[in-house]
């Protein structure tokens, strides 16, 4: 990787903070297995005058769900579960489903609906959502999960809330980012008897030495962990969530969200995201066979993402995008307008964080940042853009 280009990110990443969109940012590059490049710019928190530190600590959000999928699909490797099966097998509630009818204007407009499986809850096919898309069920979700947060409340007793709303369609007839792999969580908690924090601890966490990673931050890491921002109207750098009276504080949290409820560093979710790039397995430990890798990093839908109604997420095209289980898979970059490689795989974060790994370049990418929505810049498409016109090999 040429250095004066990768210069560039630096002056991109210093640009962003004194634009006023971001606070800071940290990125981290690894390509051949060795690092490529590193840099840290600004504050993670303003109030504090935390800088940005490679080992600073950060809400990852929706990469926990890519960490959650790996856990599954070690069980599956067991023989533990089969991805087609219903989730009512394991978690009754969602054994009466309904799903909205097209044209529906209230969220009472419903038919009769199968239990959606596993692989349609990994995929965003089962016909749930979030509470940020638009539309009838969207909003009944923000309706009933405004009070619930990670407090307060269990993964168990979350998923018997969530099973009497209806679901956006009849499942796997189309694409919608929802909170399917969260209850993918709940479903490793029956099949384990023990809690989703537990057996990511003993799985995956402790076999791969992410010191740093988990559902909460205790109280001697605090002073690493830093604040989350929101972009408002008035208001682009409005504190979401501070780390010193933080939701995700030790003993504060009850929700163990496998959708999007890890806090991580750089170089932990980089260990990570290298074993997924080497076929399951890092410096001698495997978790996963390349096999099995493989299978996660194709495409699970019939087309693209567009095909089956996302024309975009999180200001990224969707049109050439495929989904694999957890992820998104590029199919064709010229049609997803972005630069990247044929089978380039990973997924970002709520506060814009983003990772991928690229199989034709051997690269992984881990940047962080802490801002909400993760819609509110173009950041994902420019770095992409900036790493691949540092490749000149």
């Amino acid at each position: 990787m040429d250095n004066a280009r990768l210069k560039r990110i630096e002056d991109w990443m210093r640009d962003y903070r004194k634009a006023g969109r971001y606070s800071g940012s940290s990125l981290l590059v690894y390509r051949h297995g060795e690092e490529a490049f590193f840099a840290a710019d600004g504050l993670a928190s303003v109030a504090r005058g935390q800088a940005y530190e490679r080992d600073t600590i950060l809400r990852i959000y929706s990469m926990t769900k890519l960490v959650t999928t790996a856990l599954l699909m070690m069980l599956v490797e067991r023989g533990q579960v089969v991805l087609d099966t219903p989730v009512a097998q394991y978690l009754p509630e969602f054994g009466q489903m309904r799903a909205l009818r097209q044209g529906a204007t209230g969220e009472d407009q419903t038919d009769p609906a199968r239990s959606p499986t596993l692989h349609e809850l990994l995929t965003h096919t089962s016909g749930m959502t979030y509470g940020f898309n638009t539309g009838v069920v969207p909003e009944a979700y923000a309706r009933r999960f405004s009070e619930i947060g990670l407090q307060d409340v269990t993964l168990e007793a979350w998923c018997k809330v969530l099973a009497e709303l209806p679901l956006c369609f009849q499942p796997g007839t189309a694409w919608e980012y929802s909170v399917g792999i969260d209850v993918i969580g709940r479903v490793i908690e029956v099949i384990t008897g023990e809690t989703l924090a537990a057996v990511m601890q003993r799985e995956i966490f402790d076999p791969l030495g992410m010191v740093d990673t988990g559902f909460d931050v205790p109280a001697n890491k605090l002073a690493r962990f830093a604040d989350c921002y929101e972009k408002r109207e008035g208001d682009p750098l409005a504190l979401f969530d501070s780390a010193e009276d933080s939701r995700f504080s030790e003993g504060r949290v009850s929700l163990h969200a496998g959708g999007g409820g890890l806090v991580s560093t750089l170089d932990d979710y980089m260990r990570f995201g290298e074993m997924i790039r080497l076929g399951g397995a890092l410096e001698g430990v495997r978790l996963l066979s390349p096999r099995t890798v493989r299978f996660m990093t194709s495409n699970h839908l019939k087309g693209d993402i567009a095909s089956m109604g996302a024309e975009s997420f999180a200001e990224m095209p969707m049109t050439g995008m495929g989904f694999g289980l957890g992820g998104a898979v590029v199919l064709d970059p010229a049609r997803v307008r972005v630069q990247g490689s044929v089978g380039d795989f990973g997924w970002g974060g709520l506060a814009s964080t983003y990772f991928w790994t690229d199989p034709v370049e051997q690269l992984s990418v881990v940047f962080f940042t802490q801002l909400i929505p993760s819609s509110s810049y173009s950041n994902r498409a420019e770095l992409k853009a900036l790493i691949h016109g540092a490749l000149l090999d």
